[in-house]
């Protein structure tokens, strides 16, 4: 379970401070695989980052109980400097995972090649997913947090991605972030909206695509 209690956020923008939540207390309940939709800048991945930890709130508190992942097509994820393989030991080791076995899964499921002992700055974008993909999948989280990047690589790849997830949501939740409503079919089973510094939960992606619609249409 993850909860957030009284929790706002906002960052500054050349039109004044921009709210991403405005004093939001909800809770991700265990059990369930959540989609949370939002117009561009609304603010998603930033919710993502403060679930994680890997950013702070301005005010309030955020609870984990269980182990939350690294935001997965969060930029900050990796040392550029460093090459695929230094990535991966070091995440294993801040996870307290095995680091033979992390990359041991790693190195086979991204298909990097030559690429594995490379510079990641040398990676080209999809070869980065690849990489997250491959380390988030590698280490056993109670909670995976996906932040728009289930499209990456080919289709024989996107369907190795989507196996790999429907395994761990066997035991795992997953909160994804995605414009994609297929994907959000494909993987979640209730819906968020994210919006004006406000975020609603609702039983089902049902009713949340049809509260994101109505914003979408008051909108134009």
């Amino acid at each position: 379970m993850i909860s957030f209690d009284g929790v706002s956020k906002s960052y500054p923008t050349p039109y004044g401070r921009k709210a991403v939540l405005d004093d939001v207390s909800v809770v991700f309940a265990p059990g369930r695989n959540l989609g949370i939709l939002g117009v561009n800048g609304a603010g998603k991945s930033t919710l993502l980052r403060l679930i994680s930890g890997s950013e702070m709130p301005d005010r309030g508190r955020v609870t984990r109980y269980g182990r939350v992942s690294f935001p997965l097509g969060f930029s900050g994820t990796f040392h550029r400097s460093l090459s695929g393989r230094e990535n991966v030991g070091f995440i294993a080791r801040v996870y307290g995972a095995s680091v033979k076995k992390t990359l041991a899964y790693v190195s086979e499921f991204a298909e990097l090649g030559p690429y594995w002992n490379m510079p990641v700055n040398t990676y080209s974008s999809g070869m980065r997913a690849r990489l997250a993909f491959g380390t988030c999948l590698a280490i056993d989280f109670d909670v995976y947090l996906i932040d728009e990047a289930t499209e990456v690589g080919d289709e024989r790849f996107r369907r190795k991605c989507a196996a790999a997830f429907r395994e761990r949501t066997r035991s795992s939740d997953i909160i994804l972030v995605t414009h994609n409503a297929r994907t959000l079919r494909q993987y979640c089973d209730q819906g968020a909206v994210l919006t004006d510094g406000r975020l609603r939960l609702f039983e089902d992606l049902a009713g949340a695509f049809a509260h994101y619609r109505t914003l979408l249409a008051e909108a134009a």
